[in-house]
């Protein structure tokens, strides 16, 4: 059954670009983790958490403004449970901005709970966000119409769109392009570059080498970022050297399961990290793993100890049981700057 969310569609203005407002009055991986442990006390006028979530994604993105940004949700198959119980720990009772990448279930698995949950329970969700691509599977279904009840619209977010974030933090949309060429998911998956100082954080969904090139060879926007997550989980779809030399991150975090169905992250992937000498951070090691960051310095914590040089990444083995309730193992200090890593 497909489900039609186009009712109505109005414009409304964002700083860099604007955004179809769509009222939404119309109408698979699998994985047995535990919910992820206690990472309080981080520190930072910006935090980005990569919430382990299997192979899914969920990351999120908090100011000191209090305000939230939450990308993807994780996998259907825990009806959300992980990233609620997560954003619990956090203390987070609204969700300002909910971005849904693209429509794969393994990236908006848990959006309709999140929805009902917070706007029942806690203090609602503001707006959410999606590229506009619709889906025929349940898990996208249930999406639309917790959407529909609840929230009532949808935001349609396409390059040169700008996300408002509050606490001079700028969150911009580098794609999907203003003029698409498919319905394909994920040439049509959100990219986004996040901004607070010197602080540059790229994010892809699960964008593959074509949107690469394009960001790299047709978008007139500086690139260079200090943290990226990794496309597609760690495929060698995405990551390709090109869009790495035009990046040039410091750091990297890969977000599958260690016994990813898919074999991520590829060994081609972790050789070119390698090569570019990239502190690479992967939740199947590491587990929940967050950046935190004052717009100079740049801190990573990790739940799990575990190495960074990504050829070392395959030779571990996962912590069976990472439900501690400490705080993690591994903090770095980055500075922007180039200047080495300090270990504190």
């Amino acid at each position: 059954m497909k489900y039609h969310t186009i009712i109505v569609i109005v414009t409304i203005i964002f700083t860099g670009g604007c955004a179809e407002l769509i009222d939404t009055n119309d109408g698979n991986s699998e994985n047995d983790e535990d919910d992820p442990s206690h990472i309080t006390n981080v520190s930072g006028d910006v935090a980005v958490h990569h919430i382990d979530v299997g192979q899914a994604d969920a990351t999120l993105i908090e100011t000191r403004k209090n305000e939230t940004m939450l990308i993807d949700s994780g996998d259907h198959w825990d009806n959300g449970e992980i990233v609620i119980d997560y954003l619990e720990q956090q203390d987070i009772t609204k969700i300002d901005h909910l971005v849904a990448t693209h429509a794969h279930a393994d990236h908006i698995g848990g959006h309709a709970d999140i929805i009902e949950t917070f706007e029942t329970e806690y203090d609602g969700i503001g707006n959410a966000y999606d590229p506009g691509v619709e889906h025929d599977t349940q898990t996208y279904g249930d999406y639309i119409n917790a959407t529909e009840e609840y929230l009532g619209e949808l935001l349609i977010i396409e390059e040169g769109d700008e996300i408002p974030i509050a606490g001079n933090v700028s969150a911009s949309i580098l794609n999907p392009p203003e003029e698409r060429q498919s319905d394909d998911f994920h040439e049509n998956s959100v990219v986004m570059k996040i901004e607070f100082g010197e602080f540059v954080y790229i994010t892809t969904g699960d964008a593959e080498v074509p949107i690469e090139q394009r960001l790299v060879e047709e978008l007139d926007v500086d690139l260079s970022a200090h943290t990226y997550q990794a496309g597609h989980h760690g495929s060698n779809t995405s990551s390709s050297e090109p869009f790495l030399e035009a990046m040039s991150p410091e750091v990297v975090v890969i977000s599958s399961d260690f016994d990813s169905q898919y074999g991520h992250p590829h060994d081609a992937v972790l050789e070119r990290f390698a090569a570019h000498n990239i502190e690479t951070y992967w939740t199947g090691i590491h587990n929940t793993t967050v950046v935190t960051t004052d717009g100079i310095n740049v801190s990573v914590t990790t739940e799990q100890e575990g190495p960074t040089d990504p050829l070392q990444l395959r030779d571990m083995n996962p912590v069976e049981d990472a439900s501690s309730n400490s705080l993690g193992q591994l903090t770095d200090t980055i500075l922007i700057d180039q200047t080495p890593l300090i270990q504190v």
